[in-house]
């Protein structure tokens, strides 16, 4: 029997490396305030396979995938091909949001505000009892 896997499927393998391994400008500058869970705590993987696709960023606790468009992105052909994947994406219940590259390096605070507004509420109740010191 053969199980089809969402993630990090093995014949995407070298597509992931390679393209970890030739980030654009924007993605490197972003990938540098999203690593190592800088942002709230969140683990995020850069160049993660769902099924056939590759995503730019990936937070699994989230479910919320993040897309860097560049100049390759606006033209109708690429914008369809964009649209009917965020729909697939988001047809397996992942949250797809998209940044113009430019607004990376322009308005990053706002990018990152963007990204944490996405983030869904902690399910752990905070511990509200009073405790003695």
């Amino acid at each position: 029997m053969s199980k089809q896997y969402t993630h990090t499927k093995t014949e995407l393998k070298e597509i992931r490396r390679e393209l970890r391994a030739n980030l654009t400008p924007a993605e490197a500058f972003l990938w540098k305030h999203l690593k190592a869970r800088q942002l709230k705590g969140k683990r995020f993987t850069k160049q993660h396979s769902i099924k056939n696709y590759v995503v730019d960023f990936y937070c699994a606790s989230q479910r919320l995938i993040i897309e860097l468009d560049g100049e390759a992105h606006n033209n109708p052909t690429a914008q369809d091909y964009d649209q009917k994947r965020t729909a697939f994406l988001e047809s397996l219940n992942y949250k797809v949001i998209r940044f113009e590259n430019k607004m990376v390096f322009e308005n990053l605070a706002s990018v990152l505000n963007e990204i944490t507004s996405n983030f869904k509420s902690d399910p752990t109740p905070k511990n509200t009892t009073n405790s003695p010191l």
